[in-house]
């Protein structure tokens, strides 16, 4: 069955994802601008938003908290959002507002925006506009900034606390633009400034603060760190079981002990990252850690149904379970993506990534359809719809998994 394009493509409608965004009306063909094109969306930053039910704003900053009171109000906080125990980790590029919402539609409790630069956020509206959209379906929401620069973290992170459930700095980015950039995972030879960037924002935030991170060689440098932090005023830790240098997840498997050994070293709520690729290491993983929740990336990229038990071919084989063809495909995953995508615009070069992270196996199959993607300069969503078209067509299947007993 062929896919029919939305009846909406051609109808004026209302954007409202972006906070910073002027409501205005236009085709939806015209609203994704290609990303080398001018952005002409109406901006206005400095706008006062009611507040909301997720919101725990007390009219003041959180700087006249300490010890206990801290630690009880983290709790409190994460109590209050249901304490989420399945979250869609932060990704350049990836973990964007349509994504986020198509994993919240399978299963995902909470998510991270996109790792976003504190200061070209302060200082550029089109950046602001393009790389920060959120909705109100879009909770529990960290959104995440890399920083080294109090002042300036803390002006980015005020203008999007009314919007999210957590600011969460970004100290686990291993990358080589990290190193160059003085941010992430490569502020970890400079523990003075990362706790004067907590301080900053729990001194003068409304919402908590929270940090991901990597863990040292030596444990208990990663344990005393993760104390630093949580003295700092962090009210929530997100720890990735990898050092620095293990960049390649495939190669180096994540440390769950560490993880452990910081869950029951601190008193913050824990998040677990790293070797969740289906729900059975969800549930290995909070028995293991102890952790409050798990945050999942990479096999979300290639099955955003993840957390609703589905798992990709890879991960059934051997499995002692029976496993059951299930009702969803790839294509499927990726269809109901650009519909979000049509509802909640981004930028092209964003969809072109999920594009090639969900049908990937297809593309292996087939490299003549994804040498047509890749040629295609600029991207319509006629196009993409054709692309899953013409992969049916041709009588490709690469369905999902559900687990089961055989009772």
């Amino acid at each position: 069955m062929k896919i029919k394009q939305l009846s909406s493509l051609s109808t004026p409608t209302k954007i409202h994802s972006n906070p910073f965004m002027a409501t205005q009306t236009r085709p939806l063909s015209s609203q994704l601008l290609n990303d080398n094109e001018d952005d002409d969306r109406l901006c206005y930053p400095d706008i006062t938003p009611p507040l909301t039910e997720h919101s725990e704003q007390i009219g003041r900053p959180n700087g006249y908290l300490t010890g206990e009171t801290r630690i009880e109000r983290a709790w409190a906080h994460w109590k209050k959002l249901g304490q989420p125990k399945l979250i869609v980790a932060p990704m350049v590029d990836n973990s964007e507002l349509p994504f986020r919402m198509l994993c919240r539609k399978y299963g995902a409790q909470a998510a991270y925006t996109p790792m976003l630069h504190s200061r070209i956020f302060t200082e550029n509206e089109k950046y602001r506009s393009q790389e920060f959209t959120t909705c109100k379906e879009d909770r529990s929401l960290f959104v995440q900034f890399c920083a080294n620069d109090p002042d300036v973290l803390l002006e980015a992170a005020r203008r999007v606390e009314p919007y999210c459930d957590y600011v969460d700095i970004n100290l686990g980015c291993p990358q080589r633009i990290a190193r160059r950039g003085h941010y992430g995972a490569f502020l970890m030879d400079n523990l003075p400034l990362i706790k004067s960037l907590v301080e900053k924002l729990a001194d003068n935030l409304n919402v908590p603060v929270s940090c991901k991170i990597r863990m040292f060689p030596d444990l208990q440098d990663t344990i005393n760190y993760a104390k630093m932090l949580e003295d700092a005023g962090c009210a929530l830790l997100a720890v990735h079981g990898r050092t620095r240098d293990e960049k390649d997840g495939k190669k180096f498997r994540a440390n769950w002990n560490v993880i452990k050994a910081v869950r029951n070293a601190v008193r913050i709520p824990v998040l677990a990252n790293g070797n969740i690729r289906h729900m059975d290491d969800v549930r290995e993983c909070l028995e293991e850690t102890g952790a409050e929740g798990v945050l999942s990336a990479e096999s979300l990229l290639e099955n955003p149904a993840l957390f609703s038990g589905y798992r990709t071919a890879e991960w059934v084989l051997g499995s002692e379970e029976i496993n059951k063809e299930g009702k969803l495909d790839q294509a499927d995953l990726l269809v109901e993506y650009l519909k979000f995508c049509e509802k909640h615009p981004v930028p092209w070069r964003m969809i072109r990534s999920h594009v090639h992270k969900m049908l990937g196996e297809w593309f292996r199959i087939h490299p003549n359809i994804r040498d047509d993607l890749n040629a295609q300069y600029k991207l319509t969503f006629e196009f993409l719809y054709d692309i899953v078209n013409r992969l049916r067509e041709l009588g490709v299947k690469m369905p999902l998994f559900v687990m089961g007993s055989d009772d």
